[in-house]
């Protein structure tokens, strides 16, 4: 399904509609499907309803237009200056579409779960919606502290390498597969052919390479937090994973000590993606936080 108005968004409501709801904002170029069955339909035996949707330039949601190629380079050097950004589109913006997800929904207020990008896009939203948000969940995310560690060197380059041939679904399948074997959480591997497996159905679903680059555009100019996350008033849980070498553990710390009140839960193992071995721990440790708030 998808919300009306400039941006349309693909959604999915999973459960029974008249149970709290959780919704689940994916990170950066990653698509509803980002978020695993299994860890969704933890969450619905546990009580809830969950929403998950593709972000703006993801997935089925609309993309931005086509306009000059992004200058990362310029933009990243911009945001150390304490300069403005262009970007057609900001994290607010998309903090202001996963409202219009519970919109097209009714849900009045939900509890937020974000990783990564997604994180920072929930904490967006617990800041400036906190009458719609129950719970904050920011996993693998960051403060946009300037100050905090970079990513490995490994993490860096893996994430600005590109496919052979990004017209050819191996190709791109082959790509991402590498990708993830860098970012991905060293204790909880998951076997190649599940994982090749898993990342073709997303690409054959949608593969949008210059949207991600916006989105990034999008966290380069969001800059510092730091301030708005002195604001949230919501239950904060920040899980991170003790071995992410593409948003470091200090991040998840900063995160924690920003947000008044907020828990930080560290995983030994873990990386920079949602490995089939974490979802038990993960799956747990969100109801937990949910069903205290």
């Amino acid at each position: 399904m998808r919300t009306t108005g400039a941006w349309p968004i693909e959604y999915q409501g999973l459960g029974d509609p008249t149970h709290p709801a959780i919704v689940l904002i994916m990170g950066l170029g990653m698509q509803l499907t980002g978020w695993p069955d299994a860890f969704c339909q933890a969450l619905v035996d546990g009580g809830y309803r969950v929403v998950r949707f593709d972000n703006r330039d993801s997935g089925l949601s609309a993309r931005a237009p086509h306009g000059k190629r992004p200058r990362l380079l310029l933009a990243m050097a911009a945001s150390l200056l304490r300069l403005p950004v262009r970007t057609p589109y900001s994290l607010q913006d998309m903090a202001a579409d996963a409202v219009a997800v519970m919109d097209a929904l009714h849900i009045e207020r939900a509890h937020i779960v974000g990783a990564s990008m997604g994180g920072m896009i929930a904490q967006v939203l617990a800041a400036g919606f906190p009458q719609r948000v129950l719970s904050l969940t920011s996993m693998m995310s960051s403060s946009g502290n300037l100050r905090l560690p970079l990513p490995s060197r490994s993490a860096r380059k893996a994430m600005f390498s590109r496919p052979s041939n990004p017209a050819d679904v191996e190709s791109v399948v082959s790509h991402l597969v590498r990708v993830f074997g860098v970012i991905g959480s060293p204790a909880y591997r998951e076997p190649e052919p599940v994982l090749r497996e898993r990342i073709r159905r997303g690409v054959q679903r949608a593969y949008e390479p210059a949207g991600t680059t916006r989105q990034l555009l999008a966290v380069i100019a969001s800059g510092d937090r730091r301030k708005l996350l002195h604001r949230i008033t919501a239950p904060t849980l920040v899980i991170h994973g003790r071995a992410d070498p593409l948003v470091p553990l200090e991040a998840g710390q900063d995160t924690a000590a920003n947000v008044p009140g907020a828990r930080l839960l560290v995983i030994e193992g873990m990386g920079h993606d949602l490995a089939s071995g974490l979802l038990p721990q993960l799956s747990s440790a969100i109801l937990a936080h949910c069903n205290r708030a």
